[in-house]
């Protein structure tokens, strides 16, 4: 394998081109593997806070990755679980044909989306 082409004389390394083509392939399959993006959020969250998470989530989705959303409660929010359940609908709305909704459970506030 070549190291670098220099003006007097090229300078080259001597390996074993089978380890070089496992670890090629290696790295690629890494490289390749899909991943899950978490995005956490509170049922009181600001508007643009919300768009800059469906914004990266689309994004997300585009390259392949599925995306997964976790409505946290504090306190005396959870008095209002039927505000968060309404911002996994709106998430699910404003989602669109960016992905597929995989599982959404209102009882335990988490949505998962694939890639369509």
């Amino acid at each position: 394998m070549v190291v670098s082409n220099g003006k007097d004389a090229p300078v080259a390394k001597i390996l074993d081109y089978g380890k070089l083509q496992y670890q090629q392939s290696k790295r690629q399959k890494q490289s390749s593997k899909p991943s899950l993006k978490e995005v956490k959020l509170r049922p009181n969250v600001g508007e643009s806070d919300y768009q800059l998470r469906i914004r990266r989530s689309v994004e997300w989705l585009s390259k392949g990755d599925s995306v997964k959303f976790l409505v946290r409660l504090r306190g005396r929010e959870h008095q209002h679980r039927d505000r968060a359940g309404e911002l996994l609908d709106r998430i699910v709305k404003d989602i669109g044909d960016a992905g597929k909704v995989q599982a959404l459970d209102k009882k335990a506030l988490v949505l998962m989306i694939t890639p369509a």
